[in-house]
């Protein structure tokens, strides 16, 4: 089964009118998939996710009900794995933990946002040498389609895609910084970092503001966006749990 990233927060707009205090960071894959990347959004009642081609996460509102626990299981289907990023509360009976790693969410605050003349736009015909370079360097989820969701940047050695970064999530107003990796034959170059500072600049150029994910104990990134203007804005928890097998025979979820 493919991997599910989840986020809590308000499931619908009229939900979201309710909480006027909400920060649309605070559940940025539902602010995506019910804002700027509404086009690609799956829904089962209150739950949203992304094609399973494009990206693996998902959407859950504030306080998940059994009948939202349905739903997320029947999406990722009985016996599949489903993180639930940014989730604090309680898993139902019967579902397993199975990872949990604290993470930070940063924000641009002072980023010298600039354009680089060696990086290229990534597409589709792209694809193929992004899905190696990610192989190779694991920065975290991406698929054939996760080109789709905004603007890829790379450079280029001698034809051989040696670094790349790009958008992710995009709740409105904010744009997510994502995929960044360098082959390790070219770290310490600072491909990084300029691929970093040229995608914010796109972002930027929209009128958006950066913002991106990291591991909590990745202490040696957090640095580094800390040193080009990023300021950590929460702290959050990456956490799996697995599907019981036995929902699909259509029985209820008991949540405690």
């Amino acid at each position: 089964m493919a991997e599910a990233y989840v986020f809590t927060g308000a499931g619908s707009p009229e939900e979201a009118e309710n909480h006027p205090g909400r920060h649309p960071l605070d559940n940025p894959a539902l602010g995506s998939l019910t804002g700027p990347h509404a086009h690609f959004a799956e829904r089962r009642g209150r739950v949203l996710r992304y094609p399973v081609d494009v990206s693996p996460w998902l959407a859950l509102p504030d306080d998940p009900d059994a009948g939202d626990w349905a739903d997320l299981a029947a999406l990722v289907g009985p016996g599949g794995e489903a993180p639930l990023a940014g989730f604090g509360g309680r898993t139902p009976d019967g579902w397993e933990v199975t990872f949990s790693l604290d993470g930070v969410q940063l924000v641009d605050d002072g980023l010298a946002a600039a354009p680089d003349t060696e990086a290229v736009v990534l597409g589709p015909e792209d694809v193929p040498d992004m899905l190696d370079l990610v192989e190779r360097t694991r920065p975290g989820p991406f698929l054939s389609r996760t080109v789709e969701l905004g603007t890829y940047l790379g450079i280029r050695r001698n034809g051989a895609l040696i670094a790349m970064a790009g958008e992710r999530l995009r709740p409105p107003g904010w744009t997510e910084i994502s995929a960044v990796c360098t082959d390790p034959a070219h770290r310490g170059e600072g491909l990084a970092t300029r691929l970093i500072l040229a995608v914010a600049h796109g972002i930027r150029e929209r009128g958006e503001t950066p913002f991106l994910h990291t591991a909590a104990g990745n202490t040696g990134a957090i640095r580094l966006y800390e040193s080009l203007g990023f300021r950590l804005r929460r702290t959050t928890r990456f956490m799996a749990a697995r599907v019981p097998e036995h929902l699909g025979d259509g029985r209820t979820v008991s949540v405690g």
